[in-house]
């Protein structure tokens, strides 16, 4: 069995998974814009809610009882609805300079896109940057050769991941159906709950947000710890509910094959 005789098409997620190896630009950009607001936010709350539409990332974050607390001791309240609209206008911008920063595609990316296309699926994608986030990061991927057919982002559908409406939003304008024969890859746990709640074949990719280290700060690592912490993302990938994790996009194909062949596999 083929690829195409199991699936019609594979939306991708953007930072982490094609481009911004361990999605660094969302936590830059995060971390700047509560920092302008008189609040100190770290790298391990900014990742908490990733993957999720900003808007939701940043209620996400005002929520969370630390947030709360620095909040209350630098404005003297708790943040309110205001804050968040505050926070999303000062967002926008340093979304787009660092987004556009860590536009390079992670590596295997293009040629993965090109074998699916070769072999006659349809590649679309999704994202929690707004479409103004986007621009750059878009504008850059073609550059580099990367063009899916399908880009929906947050702020788009009714609610954003993990409700699966961007993946119905993609798959009612490209006319594809049954969703079980669409593949969704994403890097963060948000993302695999949106493909499993559409019906997708879900899979994990280990070099984003479960991972959390620029590539740099991965390949500086010992062996030992390298597998320590991919091992660790692919756990929490799985039990997020993917049906299959691989370490890079790059493995996507090779990986649907082989899942592909043991679907078909007699048993006996």
């Amino acid at each position: 069995m083929s690829l195409k005789d199991r699936f019609d098409l594979v939306i991708f997620d953007w930072a982490g998974t094609m481009v911004d190896f361990g999605s660094e630009a969302p936590i830059k950009a995060l971390i700047e814009a509560f920092g302008a607001n008189g609040v100190l936010i770290d790298a391990a709350a900014a990742r908490r809610d990733m993957g999720k539409a900003k808007i939701d990332h940043v209620r996400g974050l005002l929520l969370q009882p630390a947030v709360v607390t620095a909040w209350r001791s630098r404005h003297g309240r708790e943040p309110n609805a205001a804050d968040v609209e505050i926070l999303m206008a000062q967002l926008g911008p340093l979304m787009r300079e660092h987004a556009a920063r860590a536009s390079t595609l992670i590596a295997g990316a293009r040629e993965t896109f090109e074998r699916l296309r070769a072999a006659g699926l349809r590649v679309a994608s999704s994202t929690g940057y707004t479409r103004e986030m986007m621009q750059p990061v878009l504008a850059r991927a073609a550059e580099q050769g990367y063009t899916p057919e399908h880009v929906v982002c947050s702020g788009e559908t009714p609610a954003g991941r993990p409700s699966p409406l961007m993946i119905y939003k993609a798959c009612a304008e490209l006319g594809v159906w049954p969703l079980s024969r669409v593949v969704k890859v994403d890097d963060a746990e948000v993302g695999i709950a949106e493909g499993r709640a559409a019906g997708a074949f879900t899979v994990g990719v280990t070099s984003g947000n479960a991972l959390g280290l620029s590539l740099g700060a991965f390949q500086a690592l010992a062996a030992s710890e390298r597998d320590i912490r991919t091992g660790t993302a692919r756990d929490a990938l799985y039990a997020a509910g993917a049906d299959l994790v691989i370490d890079s996009v790059a493995d996507l194909v090779p990986a649907l094959v082989q899942a592909t062949e043991h679907e078909t596999r007699p048993r006996g």
